[in-house]
């Protein structure tokens, strides 16, 4: 994934407690402890990934959209950066705002 992501761009990201408490699912890489978030280009690879994504039981979670700008703003704000998964969940690209 080479080509820059605009601003305006939709991206696909994974919500805990739509319409309640939303939060944007945040994870934690094994190897290194990297907060990040898991992010896609495309609805259909957040669908096709999102039973292999590692969520806390108990809790409901949603695919949503979100404006590119507005995932990085929070990701700064958080302390997490922005993995971009393919639909196998295959890094495509690590993105530190």
């Amino acid at each position: 994934m080479k080509e820059a992501i605009k601003k305006d761009a939709w991206v696909y990201i994974i919500i805990q407690n739509p319409e309640a408490d939303e939060q944007i699912l945040g994870l934690q890489e094994q190897e290194n402890d990297t907060l990040f978030i898991p992010a896609f280009l495309k609805k259909e690879d957040a669908e096709d990934c999102f039973l292999n994504i590692p969520r806390p039981a108990g809790i409901k979670h949603q695919i949503q959209a979100i404006f590119f700008e507005e995932l990085t703003d929070h990701a700064a704000k958080n302390n997490y950066e922005i993995f971009f998964l393919d639909n196998g969940g295959k890094l495509l690209e690590k993105i530190k705002p």
